[in-house]
């Protein structure tokens, strides 16, 4: 299944009326009041398509949160559990995404490259060794306009977009034209790891892993709250963490990401972002940072900001 299709069948079952989904969930109707329901996980106040259990203090809307409540199933497993039960809620056509504008990755100027990877060696001090595999597999090289490209790849490694890096005294950014960053990342490295740190760009990605390198991190090209592909990443079991800026913005976007995936922790730069934690210590008296073994973990979860935290901390 697609996931244009998956999407469409989420959509049709969780409009499935609670009514008709309880029933299967070992719910019995209150003989007193209608709208009360009696469930293995308490009492359910059941308003239209909304829910809410008193006895735990949460509620809900729509039959996949209803059956996520009740069988503690996650997002898939509960879309899942309602198509086996209601097959008429299946789609009938296959469901087509939208149109998108074609891919238009720039080309390789090989001319340019060692520009590019002095600007990234020297200005963003990133280690050379860390440039290497990436330049190897095509995921960084070089335009015409000494561009650094960063290759954004799904999860079969197709390239379905780039992150653009200018490295000259016009310094800019942006995404080769008809990127779809929902449909996948820059990654370093690019093999899975159970660990994932999620960063703003793909400097800052790169910036991370040399801090960390025994996590992979990933860009999300801009600070978004719920990239389609970060679903797959929970429905793994990676552990996530969020690393946006130290910024307003960075620090609005990840409190509304850990709303929607309660599963993910905060990881705070101790800077404006990981590049700028990343020159601050190249530039301190201490060793040159290395890709070693030796390199400090991630902070614990007491580092890092729970849901309900309202002051950000590293």
């Amino acid at each position: 299944m697609t996931f244009w299709q998956r999407q469409a069948l989420a959509h049709r079952v969780r409009a499935i009326p609670l009514e008709r989904v309880l029933p299967l969930c070992g719910a019995q109707p209150d003989h007193a009041d209608r709208r009360k329901w009696h469930t293995p996980a308490g009492v359910l106040s059941v308003t239209s398509a909304k829910f809410m259990n008193w006895n735990l203090g949460v509620g809900g809307g729509g039959a996949i949160d209803l059956v996520i409540h009740l069988h503690r199933l996650d997002f898939k497993g509960a879309v899942d559990w309602l198509a086996d039960r209601f097959p008429a809620a299946l789609p009938l056509q296959p469901v087509m995404p939208p149109p998108a504008r074609p891919l238009r990755l720039p080309p390789p100027a090989p001319g340019r490259l060692a520009h590019v990877c002095d600007y990234l060696v020297e200005q963003r001090r990133l280690p050379r060794v860390l440039l290497e595999p990436l330049l190897a597999a095509g995921t960084l090289y070089a335009d015409a306009r000494a561009n650094a490209v960063f290759l954004l790849r799904d999860d079969q490694s197709r390239p379905v977009g780039a992150e653009l890096r200018g490295t000259t005294a016009a310094s800019w950014r942006g995404l080769a034209p008809g990127s779809q960053k929902d449909l996948g990342c820059f990654a370093i490295p690019a093999e899975p790891r159970p660990s994932v740190v999620l960063c703003e760009s793909a400097i800052d990605a790169m910036s991370c892993f040399a801090l960390h390198p025994q996590h992979r991190c990933l860009s999300t090209a801009g600070a978004r709250p719920n990239p389609r592909w970060l679903q797959l990443l929970l429905d793994q079991g990676c552990e996530i963490y969020c690393g946006f800026d130290a910024d307003p913005t960075g620090d609005q976007i990840a409190c509304a990401m850990m709303a929607l995936h309660p599963a993910i922790k905060r990881l705070r730069p101790s800077q404006h972002d990981w590049n700028d934690v990343l020159r601050a210590q190249a530039e301190s008296p201490s060793p040159a940072i290395t890709l070693s073994a030796k390199q400090p973990s991630l902070p614990t979860k007491t580092h890092c900001l729970e849901r309900r935290s309202s002051t950000p901390s590293s």
